[in-house]
């Protein structure tokens, strides 16, 4: 049995091939790339979140990053969309409901994300430095979690990638 068998066998998560994005998740994405625009606007990185119901694609909160704003290590846009939403729902079980945001979620946010019970994550551009998702963990698809989401990664991840570069390009240049 080769090595790429056996690691497949410790990672059954690693298997699962992700649904397509249905238009309320693209519809989701821009939105979340707007909101990412104006944290840009204001010197937030350029990343936002969307919070919206799966079935019907109804936005049930949003935000983008305010760690700076609000002197916040925590501010990060999933966060705060997935508090919002929980405060407008009633509930902290987000089981019908999906996350858009435009870059892929860190350790903290995943975590948030599956005690918030999401049903879904999407989300732009992939993160290898702190990406939860796929790129540095699967805090999302791993079996030994009481919950799990699903994941779309990619969606407009040329926009959202092009955001933080450009976002970051002009801080070095203004220093």
């Amino acid at each position: 049995m080769s090595r790429w068998f056996s690691w497949l066998d410790a990672h059954p998560h690693a298997r699962i091939t992700p649904p397509e994005p249905s238009p309320h998740d693209r519809a989701a994405m821009t939105r979340a790339l707007e909101l990412a625009r104006a944290g840009a606007a204001i010197g937030e990185v350029p990343v936002g979140a969307v919070v919206y119901r799966l079935s019907t694609g109804e936005i049930i909160a949003e935000a983008h990053n305010r760690r700076e704003s609000d002197h916040d290590p925590a501010a990060h846009a999933e966060l705060l969309a997935i508090r919002q939403g929980a405060q407008r729902l009633g509930d902290w079980r987000l089981e019908s409901c999906a996350l858009a945001v435009t870059l892929e979620p860190c350790i903290m946010c995943a975590g948030l994300i599956v005690n918030a019970r999401l049903a879904r994550v999407v989300y732009g551009a992939a993160d290898p430095r702190a990406g939860a998702c796929r790129s540095l963990y699967h805090v999302l698809s791993d079996p030994r979690l009481n919950h799990r989401a699903e994941v779309i990664g990619g969606i407009e991840a040329d926009a959202a990638g092009r955001l933080l570069r450009d976002f970051f390009r002009a801080l070095r240049t203004s220093r």
